[in-house]
């Protein structure tokens, strides 16, 4: 069974998306292209940073079978690896997708 999941980055300061020195820029490059290879393999639909005005935080929707399965992803996001962020994963508990309306999802 798929489930689907909120993936939660969490910085490692409020203002981190407007102060990252060169290394944590890096990472966060790094970041990107990892959650883009789980976009083209079909495994998120979208990520990207959501403007919060208690500080910018990190998301994506992650299609996976458990909890545990996304951790392991985020265990291997280079932001964590790296030690410039941490991250939460929550379970969406009644989602409703196109698929439910009756269209395809990618």
């Amino acid at each position: 069974m798929t489930d689907w999941f909120l993936y939660r980055l969490l910085p490692p300061r409020p203002d981190f998306a407007f102060t990252m020195d060169e290394r944590e820029a890096a990472a966060m490059a790094e970041h990107a292209e990892y959650w883009r290879g789980h976009l083209a393999a079909g495994r998120t639909i979208f990520f990207g940073p959501v403007g919060d005005a208690a500080g910018v935080w990190g998301m994506a929707v992650v299609r996976g079978s458990s909890a545990e399965e996304v951790a392991r992803l985020g265990e291997g996001d280079p932001a964590v690896r790296a030690g410039v962020a941490r991250f939460d994963v929550l379970q969406v508990l009644a989602p409703v997708t196109l698929a439910d309306e009756g269209a395809a999802l990618p």
